[in-house]
């Protein structure tokens, strides 16, 4: 009983981790896909910049959400 209770309690923990995961590469998107070139385009900053930075935040996002290994 007390191991089923430590298993659940552990799936728990590794669901709360993976909403967390879930929600920052969402935010990260969101920045990447509306708020950067809107940002940019008030900035005056060049295309190619712009790509660059929502490239970064993809990868950063991709990353965010990516199982662990361990």
């Amino acid at each position: 009983m007390a191991q089923e209770l430590l298993v659940s309690s552990s799936e728990a923990a590794v669901q709360q981790i993976n909403t967390g995961a879930l929600m920052l590469g969402a935010g990260l998107v969101l920045t990447s896909m509306i708020l950067v070139p809107a940002l940019a385009m008030r900035l005056g900053l060049s295309a190619s910049l712009t790509g660059a930075l929502r490239i970064a935040l993809m990868k950063a996002s991709n990353r965010a959400t990516a199982p662990r290994q361990g």
